[in-house]
């Protein structure tokens, strides 16, 4: 059930985020976290279970792709993808009045989406190359030269400690700061699904989950083909 708001006599739950997309966000960031820890923690550093969060994130990016264009309106990129202009006015108006309410991801958290998918893209797939020049080498590093390897694992590496956390950080510092200044909760209606909302908003029925399983298995076997058989 969404949470009740304290003044609901102009607003109504509106169903918003799907369970893949929640299932997608959230199992994203366990395997982030899980990436991190097992590759910078002394003590839980594991290569191999790195690797296969790094398949597992793959698999999760391209289902991702597909579900901007077949999944549920919200999620599906020609709703939320806009320009810098629209984004930079939205961000002009954040700390005036009255308060802009977006259905699904607004201007700025679109371009968050966006870079987030594209550097994790890279991510992965760099780490698909990537070799320690000792005993691990990444599943295709036989596809390429040795420069283009090391090139690549250097472009994995900052790519992570830099890029990624900066943008997880700017992140997260937009949901506190939606949180503490605009009085606008991101987090719930990502794991309820629901948004208060005015009266006027169109209310659009989810896509089957049966869709949803179709494009995950399809990603899932693209991957699979592409790590173990090429």
């Amino acid at each position: 059930m969404p949470h009740h708001p304290e003044n609901p006599s102009k607003l109504k739950p509106v169903p918003v985020w799907d369970v893949p997309v929640r299932l997608f966000h959230w199992s994203l960031v366990a395997l982030v976290i899980t990436l991190w820890l097992t590759s910078q923690s002394k003590w839980l550093y594991n290569i191999d279970i790195h690797f296969y969060c790094g398949y597992a994130v793959l698999i999760l990016l391209i289902f991702r792709i597909l579900w901007g264009f077949f999944g549920s309106k919200y999620a599906r990129f020609e709703d939320f993808v806009c320009g810098i202009p629209t984004a930079l006015n939205y961000a002009t108006g954040l700390f005036k009045p009255p308060a802009i309410r977006c259905v699904g991801h607004n201007p700025l958290g679109s371009w968050s989406v966006i870079l987030l998918l594209g550097v994790l893209l890279v991510e992965v797939v760099t780490g698909l190359f990537a070799s320690d020049d000792i005993i691990t080498d990444g599943p295709l590093r036989k596809w390429v030269v040795y420069e283009t390897s090391r090139f690549l694992t250097t472009v994995h590496r900052l790519g992570f400690n830099w890029v990624l956390l900066t943008l997880i950080v700017l992140h997260l510092s937009a949901i506190f700061f939606y949180l503490l200044v605009k009085r606008e909760n991101l987090v719930r209606p990502m794991i309820t699904g629901w948004k208060w909302l005015p009266l006027e908003t169109p209310v659009t029925p989810f896509v089957s989950p049966w869709r949803a399983v179709l494009l995950l298995g399809l990603a899932a076997g693209s991957v699979y083909l592409l790590v173990f058989i090429v």
